[in-house]
């Protein structure tokens, strides 16, 4: 009896610790390998962002891998795209400021993270850029004349000239800024050259601080360049983010893309002792730059090719 009644407690004490364990290991399956968030759900131009987000231990490879993020807007543009490194925790953070030349329009953005083959992302809400405000008409007042009944005088007419309208201020579109009197293109950090970044080690090589100066102060300092510069990222950051991962992982790969990188540089020092002043000049030399690249990269190659073929063919 005793057997029996042990066997039974037994059963029952099992049967209890097997219902909860599905629960418990339930719980821990939850936590994703890579969350992200932002600290409010809406903001409006110039407000402070504070972006952040956590990986699991067990997502960590061997290898020091920074978290990819990058933010787009409603029509599927990036405006902005940055390297984050974790800290001892797992986790990572970064602030930003709304707005901006490629902050245009209002709506809903998506913020995409990107650590190794893992993703994730999270969205907010952006008001868009506020208009400036229209002065107020200046109002005329009305002509004021005085007669009186006996004797006749008519009084001289008193006439109220209006105040001078003072003299509009000059606005300036989206993207610019007034500097001068004029207005000009307004500097924004953008993104930055993940593949040379990857290269040369630093954000703050020289190589990647001169590709950063020619894009800032010399190629977005026109609406043209602004223009190529937002068709270009788009191509640019659906590749780059491998490529620099790439370059970490193999020192191989990472030297062939300092000597691949050598010949751009030196034709971008090109744009440092001309002046870039109109929309002209800068389409001149960008497609000049452009088709002098073309050809160090693509002809010069094909040329040498083809040369050592037909020696081959005579001999």
């Amino acid at each position: 009896m005793k057997i029996v009644v042990s066997s039974i407690f037994l059963l029952l004490a099992f049967s209890i610790l097997s219902f909860g364990m599905p629960t418990f290991a339930n719980a821990q399956s939850t936590i994703p390998p890579l969350s992200v968030s932002t600290d409010f759900p809406a903001y409006a131009e110039n407000s402070e962002i504070i972006i952040s987000g956590i990986v699991k231990d067990s997502s960590l490879s061997e290898y020091e891998q920074p978290i990819t993020l990058m933010i787009v807007n409603s029509d599927g543009n990036i405006v902005k795209i940055a390297q984050l490194t974790l800290t001892s925790n797992n986790d990572f953070s970064t602030t930003l400021v709304a707005g901006g030349p490629l902050w245009k329009s209002g709506g809903e953005y998506t913020v995409k993270v990107n650590y190794g083959a893992q993703k994730a992302e999270t969205t907010f809400n952006y008001a868009g850029l506020t208009s400036p405000s229209e002065p107020e008409p200046v109002v005329e007042e009305p002509v004021v004349i005085v007669e009186e009944p006996e004797p006749v005088v008519e009084e001289p007419v008193v006439i109220v000239e209006p105040e001078p309208e003072p003299e509009p201020e000059l606005l300036c579109g989206e993207g610019t800024v007034m500097k001068d009197g004029k207005c000009v293109a307004e500097k924004s950090g953008g993104g930055g050259c993940l593949i040379a970044t990857a290269a040369f080690g630093s954000e703050m090589a020289p190589q990647v601080q001169f590709l950063r100066e020619i894009r800032d102060n010399t190629v977005m300092s026109t609406q043209s360049g602004t223009a190529f510069m937002t068709g270009f990222n788009q191509f640019y950051y659906s590749f780059s983010p491998y490529v620099a991962d790439y370059e970490r992982e193999n020192p191989v790969f990472k030297e062939a893309i300092k000597v691949t990188l050598t010949p751009l540089l030196t034709s971008l020092t090109l744009l440092n002792y001309v002046d870039v002043d109109t929309e002209e000049e800068m389409l001149g030399y960008g497609i000049g730059i452009i088709l002098l690249n073309i050809g160090m990269y693509f002809v010069a190659p094909a040329a040498v090719i083809i040369v050592i073929k037909n020696r081959i063919k005579r001999n």
